[in-house]
């Protein structure tokens, strides 16, 4: 049989394909579980054998050249087939094996993921999970989680997505801070306590309600306190401490709700735009999902379907 001649360099140019996605060397190689000085010989290699630069280098930033850029469109969908074919290998003795990696928010995952996993682990004993926490909203293909558990109004198009269940927005405070400082019976009265808000930077801080019976009721308020955070679970520390009035999603309240050690405030006003209203699992547009992706996130979604309503 022949052997053709370019045949070494089909790992080099999958190495081009992800460098092309992640954007970086580092990013690259920690996806595909190599060595950065690997990665960087590899496109060099390339860059040898095809007598063109693949790669324009930068000290912020990697960007493919036109040659570079042909070669990963006129590459990635084989490479996308031979992952998916393999995966249908994998998957074709019907039970759920391999890494998800997978990225959640901190609050979320710590308070309702992690206590969650053992149950679904030992179920399932050929999986394993990697689990980064981060309030950053990262490009999965780029850094190349197999699944994400996103807090939003909606599903991005260009991603798989499943629904796991309906959240909301909630005010809260300590029974101490709400002896000492009176309970508010409107929006405009949080103007004269201390608001815990989170935070987004070079956003205006401002909380928005809508009346649980009377729809067209809405008003707006510019929280004002000594401390805000990017973090629900920081905020939630904060509200127990007795430091004010805290806007946060209920899985981060519920625990404390329904201990007695949190209050609701403005029970009859829904606090709106402040995050998401459902709880999605989403994944990088593919043909094919995972067996094991495809066994957590139904696992998810029967542990979550009652949301996070507070038990009476």
């Amino acid at each position: 049989m022949k052997t053709l001649a370019h045949e070494p360099l089909w790992n080099h140019i999958h190495s081009l394909v992800i460098l092309g996605q992640c954007g970086s060397y580092t990013a690259a190689a920690e996806r595909i579980g190599v060595t950065k000085g690997a990665i960087s010989q590899r496109i060099a290699e390339l860059e040898r054998s095809a007598g063109v630069a693949l790669v324009q280098r930068t000290t912020r930033s990697v960007r493919l050249t036109e040659a570079g850029q042909r070669l990963v469109d006129t590459s990635k969908h084989a490479f996308d087939d031979i992952e998916r074919n393999f995966l249908e290998i994998i998957d074709s003795a019907s039970t759920p094996r391999g890494l998800i990696r997978m990225t959640a928010p901190v609050a979320l995952g710590r308070q309702q993921l992690v206590p969650r996993l053992p149950s679904f682990l030992m179920r399932h004993p050929n999986i394993r999970i990697e689990l980064e926490l981060s309030d950053q909203l990262t490009p999965l293909a780029q850094q190349g989680f197999d699944l994400a558990i996103r807090h939003a109004s909606a599903a991005p198009d260009t991603h798989v997505a499943w629904t796991l269940c309906k959240t909301r927005a909630l005010l809260v405070a300590s029974k101490s801070y709400l002896r000492k400082r009176g309970v508010p019976s409107v929006p405009e009265d949080l103007q004269q306590h201390d608001c815990l808000h989170y935070f987004r930077r070079g956003e205006q801080p401002g909380w928005n309600f809508i009346h649980a019976k009377k729809q067209g009721q809405r008003k707006h308020i510019e929280p004002r306190g000594a401390f805000a955070a990017n973090n629900s679970e920081a905020l939630r520390e904060a509200a127990l401490g007795g430091l004010g009035i805290a806007l946060m999603p209920d899985f981060s309240a519920k625990a404390d709700l329904e201990r007695g050690k949190l209050m609701t405030v403005l029970p009859e006003w829904q606090p709106v735009d402040a995050f998401g209203d459902q709880l999605y699992a989403i994944r990088p547009y593919s043909p094919y999902v995972p067996l094991a992706v495809k066994a957590f996130v139904e696992f998810l979604r029967e542990e979550l379907k009652a949301g996070f309503a507070v038990a009476a």
